[in-house]
């Protein structure tokens, strides 16, 4: 059974330690508090009433002073309950907030008497590779696990279990192993630079290959998940064709099938597949949002995330031999 770690003594300068090892002992010794074990519970009624038994563990971490607590979807889904353990050993309900399976992202919810000891947030947009890195997490169970190494590349993709693309993964040769899944990537100043999700690996343990969501991404869906209990993804108005039905139609971009009456793409102009008698004429086909490509479903819904209801937006449009540039407002849900 996992045990916490009892309360970090006050950090003691050693003078046998370099100084970047005491600063990475201090680093952890600040941000450990903030890390919490998680443990999904499924209730078995039958005949012997065995009551809540575990059903998988991982690691998360308190998001504010509120004590709001972030961890990854694939942790705890299928859960009956949530029990989340703090660093001094207390084991209190977790009340889920929202959960966004395309991000692999869940908030709950532990009512303390005191402020929570959050961590501080910082940025993914200027990360640089080669910059140190730092998880902390419990992988296998074991508690307030330290590892270290550096950021070995942005911009990755990996897939959420719910089959939806995450864009812009940070990648880290820091060990994160099973257990570890919800718990922080810190920069060396021991912010928030991602939340550890996935590992790629043939025997399921660290290869020296693993994946965290930017911290930009996590304040987006977590800011929303506080206040609506859900992410709120804006909407274009159009219903784009799947994409083995556009690879026949286009060779690129997405094939907008039709669009709604009234919405931010019908008033832009845009236009969808059209009949003339038993022929199919192809309409607009969605080259780039703001100058990102749009070669997928995916790309699109990710790009509308990343903006609210209201926005203006830039698109580039095939329309028969000629490209052209369109303006469009983004519509509420």
């Amino acid at each position: 059974s996992w045990r916490a770690a009892p309360p970090a003594p006050p950090t003691v300068p050693r003078e046998d330690l370099s100084a970047s090892e005491q600063r990475q002992v201090e680093l952890f010794e600040r941000a450990v508090p903030s890390v919490v074990f998680v443990t999904s519970l499924e209730v078995r009624r039958g005949l012997f009433n065995l009551g809540a038994v575990p059903r998988g563990t991982g690691s998360g971490f308190f998001w504010d002073a509120a004590g709001h607590v972030v961890t990854n979807v694939h942790v705890v889904a299928g859960a009956d309950r949530v029990e989340i353990t703090l660093h001094d050993g207390r084991t209190l309900p977790g009340r889920l907030v929202g959960a966004h399976p395309d991000k692999d992202l869940a908030v709950f919810k532990v009512d303390l008497e005191g402020p929570a000891p959050a961590l501080p947030i910082g940025t993914s947009a200027d990360l640089r590779v080669g910059q140190n890195a730092y998880a902390i997490g419990n992988p296998f169970g074991l508690d307030s696990t330290f590892t270290s190494g550096v950021v070995s590349a942005l911009g990755r993709e990996i897939q959420a279990a719910n089959g939806r693309t995450v864009d812009g993964v940070i990648q880290t040769d820091a060990a994160i192993n099973p257990g570890n899944s919800g718990g922080p990537l810190l920069d060396s100043a021991g912010r928030l630079i991602g939340v550890n999700t996935a590992i790629l690996s043939e025997s399921g343990q660290s290869a020296g290959i693993g994946f965290a969501v930017p911290v930009d991404t996590v304040r987006r869906v977590v800011d929303q998940l506080i206040r609506h209990g859900r992410v709120i993804r804006p909407t274009l108005g159009v219903r784009v064709a799947p994409e083995h039905v556009a690879r026949r139609l286009s060779p690129q971009g997405l094939v907008i099938v039709d669009v709604i009456p009234g919405s931010g793409a019908a008033r832009a102009g845009l236009r969808g597949l059209q009949r003339q008698g038993s022929r199919l004429l192809l309409g607009d086909v969605i080259l780039s949002l703001e100058g990102r490509r749009t070669d997928d479903l995916d790309d699109l819904l990710n790009l509308m995330e990343e903006r609210a209801p209201g926005a203006e937006v830039r698109l580039e449009v095939l329309r028969g031999e000629e490209v052209l540039e369109l303006g469009a407002t983004l519509d509420a849900p």
